[in-house]
């Protein structure tokens, strides 16, 4: 089923953060119920969450009770020389991100490009602590990881990382094109594995909008979330997320009709609400034993693009969104 009634309970969680804080240095420390956000991600450091999001130098929040937001410093003063080179027209307005804690350091993954073209990059930066009072705090960037140029059949922006159980890291990505991308890390989590085969792990018909993978670990299975159809439409927006699963981390990833989604298959976990008109690119954590999934909405009252937060309940090892309108 399509409608999200059929899909989830009701308990409430729907939280916002603002996109693309302007003047940030002077926002610094400002305390926020209800802002913006778009291609949120979420990180947990002792008893504090961390939220990134597309905008210019990669914005981020921090919390404490995932209701009360903080704006912090963007992770980059400036827009790194190196992605500007790279592609034009990027100056600073920064995609996507992405966050992993793996063997005592944070990564973070971004995604740098211009509307509409594949002529793109995914860059790396790692730092000891996340916490913006530790004087380890101090981002490193670490440069490319993955490119996508004019004549590639794919696009590098969207990254997702996880690390499977044998300690292997993998890195999703992927908008439109060809769909959705995978390939295998370096130890060091910062460059592809060149003795591995970049794969298509989903797809769908040529012409038909997918994007925004984000790749999750519960159980006997390895979880793809994709997103479908359109965002940043405002009220025009039809963005979803479907999913599928796999006990092996290069697929085959199958929904809940073991429709493979490298033939377009996909099980409908989120299209919107009785507050939101759609949603989507989506990501999903355990933090403190509890499972959670994140994406933006858009609300169906002027369109605003929201952070939408809900529980995870499991059906027979499929996720089901618990949720609650406020």
């Amino acid at each position: 089923m399509r409608r999200l009634s059929l899909l989830m309970l009701c308990f409430s969680l729907a939280l916002s953060v603002n996109a693309q804080p302007r003047g940030w240095r002077d926002r610094t420390g400002m305390v926020i119920t209800d802002p913006n956000v778009h291609d949120p991600v979420m990180a947990l450091e002792d008893t504090t969450f961390y939220l990134f999001y597309t905008g210019m130098f990669v914005p981020r929040m921090s919390s404490t009770d995932l209701e009360h937001w903080r704006f912090e410093r963007n992770v980059f003063p400036n827009a790194p020389q190196w992605a500007m080179d790279s592609v034009p027209g990027y100056r600073g307005h920064t995609w996507a991100p992405d966050i992993v804690h793996h063997y005592g350091k944070w990564h973070l993954y971004y995604s740098c490009s211009t509307f509409g073209k594949n002529r793109s990059v995914i860059g790396h930066a790692e730092c000891t602590t996340l916490n913006p009072n530790d004087t380890l705090n101090s981002w490193h960037d670490t440069g490319l990881v993955v490119a996508s140029h004019n004549q590639d059949d794919y696009n590098a922006i969207d990254p997702s990382v996880i690390v499977d159980a044998e300690g292997t890291p993998w890195m999703a990505f992927g908008s439109f094109w060809s769909g959705i991308q995978l390939v295998r890390l370096t130890p060091d989590m910062a460059h592809v594995d060149s003795a591995y085969s970049q794969r298509v792990i989903a797809r769908r018909s040529r012409g038909k909008a997918i994007e925004a993978p984000f790749l999750y670990h519960h159980g006997d299975y390895y979880y793809l979330f994709v997103s479908w159809d359109y965002c940043c439409r405002k009220e025009q927006s039809d963005y979803k997320v479907v999913v599928g699963r796999s006990k092996h981390i290069e697929g085959p990833y199958l929904d809940r009709t073991g429709k493979s989604m490298l033939k377009g298959g996909g099980t409908f976990i989120y299209e919107g609400d009785d507050r939101m008109i759609a949603g989507g690119h989506s990501a999903a954590y355990t933090f403190r034993g509890e499972d959670y999934f994140i994406c933006h909405g858009y609300t169906r009252e002027y369109g605003e693009s929201k952070l939408v937060l809900r529980k995870i309940l499991w059906d027979n090892d499929w996720p089901i969104l618990l949720c609650e309108e406020r």
